[in-house]
């Protein structure tokens, strides 16, 4: 890897650059410089020393070839096609033009196009896993599992340590739903290669998924047991016993994990839920706290905390995480509801407000954000807007509780007439709510003695 970052025909090349110089570099030297720059994702140098050789080897078909593999980087599709019908008649022989060209038709959406120029490519000898891989995902995105997974399965025998290959035919048994013939496949290439991270991984989510946790924690151990700095496995492991709500074991994993990781914020909010199943909220609030020290805007431990506060008492407190955690994810429909809730509880009936017409705006649908809406706009004694608001929650829930709030938003403004009209339609609709609704609208009561005698 350092002889690869040290690639000294490449520090020539950016000396020259830097300095305004010029020096000559054959073309193999230029490829070697080209293909560095593809590999590191660094598309602007290769697209200089592309520029570049091209002044030195204007005729080179290999540099042409290069040239065309930065357009299709760059996404600059007419000039990668007039590079592809001046080779194409002398570089049918030659894999990476067929590949170029095979990207060229994948990017564009011609998949069976591209797929052709593979088999082309195939015919060569050269770049077979590479070749079989590419056939493959053409086919997963023709809707197409069952022939993808021949060719990711050709790709993993081209080269038996290929884990996309691998994981790809896990994928296609999941998406043929034979699970049967994915787990004997995965115990197959297991007794061969024994000591693969990505087969171990793999039988580990197997089981997990099938909610066999005992032989899926078998998976994940082996996998730690080759490799015992693979910081993921330590979550899957932890996520095992969680399932079998061996809390304190999977907290004594994910503190195991502490002193592997970069970024511990998640796996303290982890740790601060084991402790939180376990009923231990001083504990569990702690671990919440490392983890906004960790990450200060990590929002579901904010929630977290909210939600713990909520329940020792603490609504001051739940509020401050739950405005915080909500102003950090507003799109967080659950987030508003939590929030509006506890502005309500608090009795900051105005502040709520804000929470619930965000929710009436995106889930005009359900039926009892209107309601809540309308609920507090007649505690706040905004009737003629409570009255606006429900004229459009009527036009899509005929509900006889929206019939309710009418009639009381009415009879606030002495609009009597109206509220009686309203109330009537509220009791066709429902009248076993009337006992329940006189309660809550003490100024529906002379109107409904009205209703029923006929008034």
């Amino acid at each position: 890897m350092e002889e690869f970052f040290e690639n000294e025909l490449v520090q020539k090349f950016e000396r020259m650059i830097e300095n305004n110089e010029e020096a000559y570099f054959d073309t193999d030297e230029l490829e070697e410089i080209i293909i560095h720059y593809l590999e590191m994702g660094d598309i602007e140098m290769a697209e200089i020393s592309v520029n570049f050789a091209y002044k030195i080897h204007p005729n080179s078909t290999n540099i042409k070839t290069k040239a065309l593999e930065v357009l299709l980087e760059l996404e600059r599709y007419p000039e990668a096609k007039e590079i592809i019908e001046e080779l194409r008649e002398n570089s049918m022989n030659n894999t990476d033009f067929l590949v170029c060209c095979a990207k060229y038709y994948s990017n564009l959406g011609h998949t069976k196009n591209a797929i052709d120029y593979c088999f082309k490519a195939l015919e060569l000898g050269e770049e077979e896993n590479f070749l079989h891989n590419f056939i493959a995902d053409e086919m997963i995105n023709m809707g197409d599992p069952f022939n993808a997974l021949k060719h990711y399965q050709q790709a993993l025998k081209a080269d038996i340590y290929d884990d996309y290959a691998l994981e790809n035919i896990m994928s296609c048994f999941n998406r043929m739903n034979k699970s049967d013939e994915a787990i004997d496949f995965l115990n197959h290439y297991l007794d061969q290669y024994s000591y693969s991270e990505t087969a171990w991984l793999e039988y580990g989510q197997y089981y997990f998924n099938k909610k066999n946790y005992k032989e899926a924690l078998k998976g994940f151990e082996f996998l730690l047991a080759i490799n015992n700095s693979s910081v993921g496995v330590y979550a899957n492991i932890a996520a095992c016993y969680e399932a079998m709500k061996k809390w304190k074991k999977a907290i004594e994993i994910y503190e195991e994990s502490l002193e592997f990781e970069f970024t511990k914020s998640y796996t303290f909010y982890k740790i601060g839920l084991c402790y939180r199943a376990l009923k231990q909220r001083a504990a569990a609030l702690n671990a919440f706290q490392k983890s906004l020290r960790e990450d200060p805007q990590f929002y579901l431990s904010m929630m977290e905390q909210s939600e713990l506060y909520e329940e020792m008492g603490s609504m001051k407190e739940a509020l401050h995480f739950a405005k915080e955690a909500a102003l950090l994810n507003a799109n967080n429909l659950d987030y508003q509801k939590k929030l509006a809730y506890l502005y309500i509880e608090a009795g900051k009936f105005e502040e709520s407000l804000e929470c619930l017409n965000k929710l009436i705006d995106a889930e005009p649908d359900r039926f009892y954000n209107w309601y809540a809406y309308i609920e507090v706009l007649m505690l706040i004694g905004e009737y003629e807007e409570a009255i606006t608001i429900l004229n459009s929650a009527l036009k899509t829930h005929q509900r006889a509780e929206l019939y309710y709030q009418l009639s009381n938003c009415y009879l606030h403004l002495k609009m009597t007439y109206e509220g009686t009209q309203a109330l009537g339609e509220a009791m066709f609709l429902d009248a076993t709510l009337l006992e329940d609704m006189k309660l809550k609208y003490p100024s529906i009561k002379d109107e409904i003695k009205k209703i029923k005698t006929g008034k």
